[in-house]
């Protein structure tokens, strides 16, 4: 059997294994939109932990992930 250039191309799963923002804060007990409008609403860390009543590390945390990924971490390789 001969190898072909395509090899490998779409042979990526269309899911990821980071769970999306919207897991996250609801495994926090938050709801995922009204955190996203909060940070619009410039609130920061603390404000937000108070807020949501969680830690500071919890609100750091879904945060960088929303930098990060967005909403949305899924990504397909076909």
């Amino acid at each position: 059997m001969s190898k072909s250039n395509d090899d490998g191309k779409g042979s990526f799963p269309p899911w990821s294994r980071v769970p999306s923002f919207e897991e996250m804060a609801a495994e926090a007990g938050i709801d995922g939109a009204e955190f996203l409008y909060s940070l619009r609403d410039g609130l920061d860390i603390e404000e937000l932990a108070d807020k949501y009543k969680v830690s500071s590390p919890t609100i750091q945390s879904l945060y960088d992930h929303f930098m990060r990924y967005g909403v949305s971490s899924v990504m397909g390789g076909d």
